[in-house]
């Protein structure tokens, strides 16, 4: 196996609990792809990685051991992924955060009997086989599907081409998610085929809101979080701009039993200021829009269509009413998020308490050290 060598500043990433090195803390290496024994600039051996040369992250840890990286070790690994999964009530979550699990560039999501994969650098892309054989031996699926179209492949020189790996794989998966079923995407849903780490925050709306109330979920999709509160509210009004989304939607509210859902297509900032001058309330909101900000530089932006969205929806709520509101957007970080509430909340007119803060859910692992593992945040605001 090829040795690299890299400088004590990179180095000392990994001693910090960080997995990856840069390019420039690199010192030389080869030209291809593929997993690599580190030495720090004294020629101690430090670990394992995968490299990739056309990445600016160079490496990225595997282990520290040197152990050999075959389908055993695989599955051993992933075995452990999926023990710290085991009292989630759901048929589908995810199995590999990526470096979350200490398996970077590595994503695992189960839907039911099928998983769906993606490799997302050059260098464990080397190591595809071994990785599906691990995969097959630890989980035995019917199926396993390489979603291929993340941006990120590109960066790394990869082909974007979904394919699948071993069995079939079909166009949609019934899966379920506390009282809740759905049908999963995995050929073309966003994602892998459905939003998985917002799952415990759906189960919590779903026990947030009032029985016999109304509710009112924006940026539904294909109304994950509509379902839940639909089963205690007398109605649901769920915001898309997508017709395509909401055709979805109302095709899981029929797979539920669901009748008391209006699944509306319209802009939610403008939905919004409507219902606000037609005085409409609603007993629970929930706002999880995609995300806003893109890139750093994109933040204040964000910001500013955060601060609107919530805005708005803390003058539509009930006496009492709940908003549990959200942001996927990496860039924007938890502090940045609550604050941006607090100024919502100043200029909303209303008095509100904030219950609780929320993150993402265990199958979603974020490592305190490695910051790039966590991008969900969000809170549970109440009207008094």
């Amino acid at each position: 196996m090829t040795s690299v060598k890299v400088t004590p500043r990179g180095a000392e990433r990994w001693v910090r609990g960080h997995p990856w090195i840069y390019r420039s803390e690199v010192l030389g290496g080869p030209e291809q792809p593929g997993l690599v024994r580190v030495q720090d600039s004294r020629g101690r051996f430090i670990g394992q990685a995968l490299h990739s040369p056309r990445s600016e992250i160079r490496l990225r840890l595997l282990t520290r051991s040197e152990d050999v990286i075959d389908a055993r070790w695989w599955r051993q690994e992933l075995v452990r992924c999926a023990a710290r999964r085991r009292d989630i009530d759901a048929t589908a979550c995810r199995l590999v955060h990526g470096e979350g699990d200490a398996l970077p560039s590595l994503v695992v999501d189960r839907y039911d009997r099928w998983l769906v994969v993606q490799i997302l650098s050059a260098g464990l892309e080397t190591m595809r086989e071994v990785v599906i054989e691990g995969l097959i031996e630890a989980f035995q699926p019917e199926g396993i599907l390489l979603r291929n179209d993340a941006p990120v492949r590109r960066r790394e020189g990869l082909s974007p081409t979904s394919v699948p790996a071993h069995g079939i794989v079909p166009q949609e998966i019934e899966v379920r998610e506390g009282p809740v079923r759905y049908l999963a995407a995995p050929w073309v849903g966003q994602k892998t085929g459905a939003f998985l780490d917002q799952r415990p925050n759906r189960l919590l709306a779903g026990r947030l809101m009032t029985q016999g109330g109304r509710g009112l979920d924006c940026f539904t999709y294909h109304g994950s979080f509509a379902f839940h509160l639909a089963r205690r509210a007398s109605e649901v009004v769920a915001l898309d701009s997508s017709h395509e989304a909401l055709a979805r939607g109302a095709t899981n509210a029929a797979l539920n039993g669901l009748t008391n859902i209006e699944w509306r297509e319209a802009d939610a900032f403008e939905a919004l200021r409507q219902m606000e001058r037609a005085r409409e309330r609603f007993e629970t909101i929930v706002l999880d829009p995609p995300a806003f900000a893109k890139s750093r530089s994109s933040v204040p932006g964000a910001l500013r269509g955060y601060r609107e969205i919530n805005l708005r929806a803390m003058r539509l709520l009930a006496s009492e009413g709940v908003l549990l509101t959200a942001s996927c957007s990496f860039h924007v970080r938890l502090p940045q998020f609550l604050g941006m509430l607090i100024e919502a909340a100043g200029d909303s007119g209303r008095r509100l308490m904030l219950e609780r803060v929320l993150g993402q859910g265990e199958d979603h692992p974020e490592v305190l050290t490695v910051p790039e593992t966590g991008y969900l945040k969000g809170a549970v605001v109440r009207a008094i």
